[in-house]
């Protein structure tokens, strides 16, 4: 298992067009990506899982990854987030 922190700096923080951004990239991976922010959990390869998350512009966000690539997938997508969902 492989994780990491990254913080949401976008403003509207993770609607719809960043969300699908993440799903994107998270679908390339075999690993079980979870995004965690507060309480509450969701597979990054869903997006309704991840608008679900309810995640703000200046909220910490845990990124898990288990699985045969999870290192290269949690830096991947901690990569994009920092990047400000900018590919």
């Amino acid at each position: 298992m492989e994780q990491t922190t990254a913080v949401i700096r976008i403003e509207g923080g993770l609607h719809a067009r960043p969300a699908s951004i993440l799903v994107n990239k998270a679908k390339t991976f075999a690993s079980r990506i979870t995004l965690t922010n507060a309480a509450k959990q969701a597979d990054a390869k869903s997006i309704i899982g991840l608008m679900g998350l309810a995640t703000k512009s200046g909220d910490e966000i845990i990124i898990i990854a288990e699985g045969e690539d999870e290192f290269a997938a949690v830096q991947e997508i901690k990569q994009i987030i920092e990047n400000g969902f900018q590919l």
